[in-house]
């Protein structure tokens, strides 16, 4: 897959390929578990072959990640900014707040 617009970010394949050995993971067990075979799983790590949206959605659920993350389009493996992120933080530690008056 093509690096983002700026050619800086990551390409699918390294992403792949960087998430399973982070696992600890040979391609032999993560193409077992990811239901390919190691062959299928080496293309895709080497960029020899694209996979389709089903693989993609797949490997996004066995490594806990997102497509964006895994798409290389952002460094985040939950897929949101930082900015974002700390929104997220915010509203939820409210909602805590919020969650524990209420049982007062």
């Amino acid at each position: 897959m093509d690096r983002g617009a700026d050619g800086m970010g990551r390409t699918f394949s390294e992403v792949l390929c960087e998430l399973r050995r982070s696992k600890g993971l040979s391609q032999r067990k993560a193409a077992a578990d990811l239901h390919i075979s190691q062959a299928l799983l080496s293309h895709y790590e080497n960029g020899a072959r694209e996979p389709g949206l089903r693989f993609v959605c797949l490997a996004c659920d066995y490594y806990g990640v997102s497509a964006d993350y895994l798409l290389g389009r952002t460094e985040s493996a939950d897929g949101f900014a930082g900015e974002t992120r700390e929104k997220l933080r915010e509203l939820s530690a409210r909602l805590r707040e919020l969650a524990d008056s209420a049982s007062m």
